[in-house]
């Protein structure tokens, strides 16, 4: 049985990554992008590798793009099994210097985008009997160390959404969440060590997890961290 993984923000950076990861794992893989045309270079590289892959108009920062992309892939029969939470954005360098808009736009991206996918996607998934739903965090979301601006506040969030959303479904619906470290993308800054390919390792994992694997818990480079690690 082939399982369909939908992957927010896979065209470029560590989302891209993701999804050519799952695809080598056997998944057919629906990238979720703001600009179809962004996305092509994803599905080819992933097509040349023999992997099945399509696109879909997708915005984090708009509730209403949120449920017109999941209304069209049920109208097209598609069964999302994985679900990668990865599309982010990082603005503002002081909370209290931000503007309202900047605060809200940075929560309803990085957190509230989430949560609404895992509430229109997770029904389905309890009633298949499977699911795997992983956000990207950051170790910038702890208490102990919250990121800049806004950015630390929305991951914090995005890490109590993971807390409750796994409580509150069924053991056959892992939800976790994990920090990719720091990466080399357009987020990231050409000065971050680490790949694309390693950021994304992690999140591949946990979106294969098996039956018995945990839920609700926080990982970097597949190993369990406290929420203020």
């Amino acid at each position: 049985m082939t399982r369909t993984a939908l992957v927010t923000g896979a065209n470029r950076g560590i989302g891209a990554s993701i999804a050519k990861g799952l695809a080598t794992q056997g998944l057919r893989v629906i990238a979720a992008v703001r600009d179809l045309a962004s996305a092509e270079k994803t599905l080819n590289g992933i097509r040349k590798v023999g992997g099945e892959a399509l696109a879909v108009e997708f915005d984090a920062g708009e509730p209403g793009s949120i449920r017109a992309c999941v209304a069209a892939l049920e109208r097209d029969g598609e069964q999302v099994d994985v679900l990668v939470n990865n599309a982010g954005i990082l603005e503002g360098e002081r909370l209290l210097d931000m503007d309202e808009a900047g605060v809200l736009r940075s929560v309803q991206i990085n957190a509230l985008g989430p949560l609404l996918l895992i509430r229109l996607l997770a029904p389905g998934m309890v009633k298949r009997g499977y699911g795997r739903i992983v956000n990207m965090s950051s170790g910038w979301g702890s208490l102990e160390d919250l990121g800049p601006g806004a950015y630390g506040v929305s991951k914090a969030l995005l890490n109590a959404i993971t807390v409750k959303t796994a409580e509150e479904l069924p053991a056959c619906v892992k939800v976790n969440a994990m920090c990719p470290g720091w990466v080399n993308t357009q987020m990231g800054g050409t000065s971050a060590p680490r790949t694309p390919q390693q950021g994304a390792d992690t999140a591949i994992w946990l979106a294969m997890l098996a039956d018995d694997a945990p839920s609700g818990a926080f990982f970097r480079d597949r190993k369990k961290i406290g929420w203020d690690d």
